[in-house]
């Protein structure tokens, strides 16, 4: 049996053709975030604040703390079951944004992990490619929603 050495680290990236601030609000601001994502907040990302999204559509739900936000630049955020996610906005040109989503600290057997780790790079690739459609085309791809139909609590 395979033995990890190092615990994974999951990064996504997309190059986002917007300014860093869209791209940068479109993740702090829940109303934009919404339309790619979870589909409730309780509120705007904050530096020192815990939000609480949801995803009611398969019953979940998550509270983050919101460790560290550098306008237009950083976001770390803790979730309630201690993983990190870091996002990275680096600018290319006026209207070239490059996201970088880092998740990291996965806890549990090395299968657990590994799997929550695949699970994990999957969900911030839909997120990225959802934001990039809707910034940059203004289309609502549903990816979140339309990745586990079968899971939703509603049908």
């Amino acid at each position: 049996m395979a033995t990890l050495n190092h615990t994974p680290i999951v990064k996504a990236e997309m190059l986002i053709r917007k300014s860093t601030e869209e791209v940068f609000e479109a993740f702090i601001d829940p109303a934009m975030t919404t339309k790619i994502w979870f589909t409730k907040s309780s509120g705007r990302l904050e530096a020192g604040q815990q939000v609480r999204w949801e995803w009611e559509m398969y019953g979940a739900s998550a509270d983050v703390f919101v460790k560290e936000l550098e306008q237009n630049k950083r976001i770390l955020v803790e979730w309630s079951d201690s993983t990190l996610t870091e996002w990275v906005f680096t600018p290319r040109t006026d209207n070239e944004t490059f996201v970088t989503i880092s998740n990291s600290g996965f806890a549990g057997t090395g299968d657990e992990i590994v799997n929550r780790a695949i699970d994990s790079m999957g969900g911030y690739t839909i997120l990225l490619c959802g934001l990039k459609a809707y910034l940059e085309h203004n289309i609502v791809l549903n990816l979140v929603a339309d990745k586990a139909p079968d899971a939703h609590v509603n049908r």
